[in-house]
């Protein structure tokens, strides 16, 4: 049931987004030099390896880890970057992924490759058996403000309690939080 309200919600809000998401490619592409998509490699359900794609926010050669770990952070993001992350609009392009089932809308966000770490908490609690997500209970839980242990215990509460209920106060909270600009620290 999960998996067929994650396509007609995907496909209705590719059919209203399609527009921004043009405008927003424009402006990353006039906004700085490389593509207008980043691809990122992330872990995903059962620590399988699958391409994300994101509205490049950060410029060409900055390295590959999560941003929470360079030095300063700001200083790689392009002109647009802070805007797109704070207003999640660099999110938009992972609707694909929706669709192509290697993510759903609430889930455990994707561990980037190198977040050994996280993976590794990840497996010993099982959360790698669930799909991620864009959005999750860590998420509106403190988002970028999680220590790696944190964000997993949000997790595997999610694991524990996962439901149509749980999801739609996980949507709500996050439609709050994305309004707000609240949890981004770049």
């Amino acid at each position: 049931m999960k998996r067929i309200l994650d396509i007609i919600l995907a496909i209705i809000l590719l059919f209203i987004l399609c527009v921004p998401m043009l405008i927003v490619s424009l402006l990353v592409k006039l906004s700085s030099s490389g593509p207008i998509l980043y691809w990122s490699k992330r872990v995903g359900k059962n620590s399988k390896s699958f391409l994300m794609p994101k509205f490049r926010t950060m410029a060409v050669g900055t390295p590959t880890i999560a941003t929470h770990m360079l030095l300063d952070a700001s200083s790689h993001l392009t002109p647009i970057g802070s805007f797109l992350r704070k207003c999640s609009l660099d999110e938009l392009p992972q609707l694909w992924c929706i669709l192509n089932g290697s993510m759903s809308f609430i889930g455990p966000r994707p561990a980037l490759f190198n977040q050994d770490d996280l993976i590794g908490l990840r497996i010993k609690y099982g959360v790698d058996k669930l799909r991620p997500g864009i959005t999750g209970w860590a998420q509106v839980n403190g988002r970028d403000h999680l220590s790696i242990e944190e964000k997993v215990k949000f997790d595997t509460d999610y694991l524990k309690e996962a439901s149509l209920g749980m999801d739609l106060k996980i949507y709500w909270l996050t439609l709050i939080k994305v309004l707000s600009q609240d949890g981004v620290s770049h």
